[in-house]
């Protein structure tokens, strides 16, 4: 089992991404260079990071495996239900997808999966990789059996299982120490996928610049877009998790998800130390903020019971939140200025 501080930094390296690439979401890189600059900072309200459904529902993925060690099918079962939960509270930011797996879940109906090639099962497959680091076969079926809640495409599978792969291979490598990746991008199932991780992976050893290599590679919320591109990111920026996030929400596009993605795998790399503490330190705190999420680390890494969360605080923060999402929304129909 990695240690606590890959843990936590899985969690909040996602945390961290999800909240610098939330304000952005949906729009090209130029607007974002427009409107906001360099994407080093939270501009969603005020100098405070608040976070989305990618990583609350790797929280919920956390939780899920916390209450359940040794037992997936019960830790399956488990993040059905906070799924269903978490859906009832109003989220702002959902996928298409994953609104009908939960109305799936919520009629009753055994398989809730639906076919969709989205990123919405590999933004929340970090943190299984982490957990279940030590062992490939149990990992894999893991990534799997929580991406088919939602996505059943095969692509959109097979990202979220080379998610839980490279988190894994992050957090076994010496802290720092960049793997080869060599075999996790081998073991991509899907070969539009691993075509798609290739380009990527060949486009940051060549120091492809970024606009180019986003042009070509894809920014949107497509499996075989983002997840590449997070690879890309984190591939030219080894050594500096802020760089890599950074450049991955400054991008275009799904930026929040990428970013995320990204900040996942460079957190399981370096563990939290290296993640920029003044950030973490202005996330919004309480359900799926810092304090939460090492809480989550920590159960995880200890196998004892996951915190305590308030479901109505949650709730409370999103209706709070809904109105800015919406202007945000909004001011993307205007001009840049």
């Amino acid at each position: 089992m990695p240690s606590e501080e890959r843990l936590a930094g899985c969690l909040l390296g996602t945390a961290l991404g999800d909240a610098l690439g939330l304000p952005c979401e949906g729009m090209s890189a130029k607007r974002i260079a427009r409107r906001f600059g360099r994407m080093d900072r939270f501009r969603l309200l005020g100098a405070t990071g608040y976070v989305s459904d990618d990583t609350e529902q790797s929280a919920l993925v956390a939780q899920a495996l916390a209450r359940h060690p040794g037992d997936l099918d019960a830790a399956t079962r488990a993040f059905r239900r906070s799924l269903l939960g978490w859906f009832l509270r109003g989220p702002w930011g959902i996928g298409f997808a994953t609104l009908r797996a939960c109305l799936r879940i919520a009629s009753g109906l055994r398989r809730s999966g639906v076919k969709s090639a989205g990123c919405g099962a590999a933004m929340r497959s970090a943190i299984i990789g982490v957990a279940m680091a030590d062992d490939v076969a149990a990992r894999r079926t893991a990534a799997q059996a929580f991406a088919e809640v939602t996505h059943t495409d095969p692509r959109a599978v097979a990202a979220a299982i080379f998610v839980a792969d490279v988190a894994a291979a992050c957090a076994l490598s010496p802290q720092g120490h960049f793997p080869s990746l060599e075999a996790e991008l081998a073991a991509a199932e899907n070969p539009s996928l691993r075509t798609a991780l290739h380009k990527a992976d060949a486009l940051a050893r060549g120091r492809t610049p970024v606009a180019a290599a986003a042009a070509d590679i894809g920014t949107t919320g497509f499996a075989l877009h983002a997840v590449p591109f997070a690879l890309f990111c984190l591939r030219r920026h080894p050594d500096s998790p802020l760089n890599a996030i950074v450049e991955a929400a400054s991008a275009g596009g799904d930026t929040d998800t990428i970013a995320a993605i990204c900040g996942g795998w460079a957190g399981a790399l370096h563990g939290e130390a290296a993640l920029p503490a003044d950030l973490i330190a202005r996330l919004n705190d309480g359900p799926f903020g810092p304090t939460h999420l090492r809480g989550l680390a920590k159960a995880l890494a200890t196998r004892t019971a996951p915190p305590k969360w308030s479901a109505l605080a949650a709730a409370a923060r999103n209706a709070y939140l809904a109105p800015v999402i919406l202007t945000h929304g909004f001011r993307r129909l205007l001009p840049p200025w």
